[in-house]
C-alpha cells in the first residue's frame, strides 16, 4: 500500500490530527471573538447541522410510524395545555 493510498484510507484521522495541531498552535482561532465566531456557530450551526444529519440516517419505517405519532402526541399536548390558561 503506497503513501497516497494509505493517506486516503487514514483521511479522517489525519484530519482530526490537523485540527488538533492547528487548536495548539493557534488556540484563538477558535475562541470567543475569533473567526470562527463560535458563540454562534456551535451554539447555533453546528447543533443544527447534528441534528439535521441525524434525521437524514434515520430509516423511512421508523420515522413514518413513531416519529409521526410522536409529533401528533407533542403538537396536541401543547395545543391543549394553551387551552387552559
Amino acid at each position: 500500500m503506497g503513501m497516497l493510498e494509505r493517506l486516503r484510507k487514514e483521511w479522517f484521522i489525519l484530519g482530526i490530527v490537523l485540527v488538533i495541531a492547528v487548536a495548539k498552535w493557534e488556540p484563538a482561532f477558535g475562541g470567543k471573538g475569533g473567526p470562527l465566531k463560535p458563540e454562534i456557530s456551535i451554539t447555533y450551526i453546528a447543533v443544527s447541522a447534528i441534528f439535521f444529519n441525524s434525521g437524514l440516517s434515520l430509516k423511512t419505517e421508523f420515522a413514518d410510524s413513531r416519529l409521526h405519532a410522536t409529533s401528533c402526541i407533542f403538537s396536541g399536548d401543547i395545543n391543549q395545555s394553551g387551552w387552559w390558561e
